[in-house]
């Protein structure tokens, strides 16, 4: 499926609507993804140096640190996908890159982002973009079709191999037999709405699964109770003027860049860890 036609972005936004998700996108050619791996693995030996600030910001926002992880936010074909679910002004909220090991426990339990993130609203869409191949084999993602319609309340645990900020997971009963696998090539995305259920299996295979989620707004959002509003400006204008249109990475790591990517860590990460409840 290739979001270039109004027919093609007609439908895309048909499937969301009714399912809260819609795959797969092609956004890299398998050269393209495999360069994009290289770079990162490189960058990783840099960050496993670094200073704790350094390696806790391009976990949290690698778009606003790192040139590279910039440009995929920014790829045409993303952001055509994306206006065709929120309409032509998109911001870039956040993003954040997933990584499980070959063979190891760490999975990621059924929960649903916009219970967590303190969103005055839920025109919100995130553009899991598969560095690697995400396989039934190495834990891709899971979705429930038209579970996106309504929240549900959340539990935290105290599951150490539970991916999730608050090893959060679903107050209810997810049946298996429900879930979608989410099977991606190197190089391409799918969408899905942020009170989607979704969820993934451990890597069981002998390779690294990567993934870059990319979580696009509308201006009419805002982060309830932050003290300020932080996004970049991807397509179209921002006609509320609410918030603090970031500047694109000057360079990775850049001083400047570190710094205001830890002033809205600590905005929004204020946010999302309020009201932390007892673990189960």
């Amino acid at each position: 499926m290739e979001p270039t036609r109004s027919a093609s972005l007609s439908k895309i936004a048909q499937s969301y609507e009714r399912d809260g998700f819609v795959f797969p996108f092609r956004a890299l050619t398998h050269g393209e993804a495999g360069a994009v791996r290289a770079e990162m693995e490189a960058l990783e030996r840099v960050v496993a140096e670094s200073s704790e600030q350094v390696r806790t910001l391009y976990g949290a926002y690698p778009n606003m640190v790192v040139p590279w992880v910039d440009e995929i936010a920014h790829n045409p074909t993303i952001i055509d996908a994306v206006k065709a679910v929120l309409g032509p002004n998109v911001l870039l909220w956040n993003c954040s890159l997933f990584i499980k090991e070959p063979r190891t426990p760490d999975y990621v339990g059924w929960h649903q982002d916009l219970h967590y993130w303190g969103l005055s609203g839920s025109s919100e869409v995130t553009a899991w973009v598969a560095i690697t191949p995400a396989t039934v084999g190495n834990g891709c993602m899971r979705f429930v079709a038209g579970s996106h319609l309504k929240q549900v309340s959340h539990v935290d645990t105290d599951d150490q191999t539970n991916m999730l900020s608050r090893n959060q997971e679903l107050a209810v009963e997810v049946d298996e037999a429900d879930a979608t696998e989410v099977v991606l090539e190197a190089g391409t995305f799918s969408l899905h709405h942020g009170n989607l259920f979704h969820a993934s299996h451990p890597n069981r295979s002998d390779d690294r699964r990567i993934g870059l989620a990319l979580r696009y707004i509308t201006p009419d959002m805002s982060q309830s109770d932050a003290p300020k509003d932080y996004a970049t400006l991807v397509a179209g204008d921002d006609p509320s003027g609410r918030f603090e249109l970031l500047p694109r990475p000057r360079g990775v790591f850049h001083a400047d860049d570190l710094a205001k990517a830890q002033e809205v860590y600590e905005a929004q990460y204020g946010i999302f860890f309020q009201d932390v409840e007892n673990v189960a």
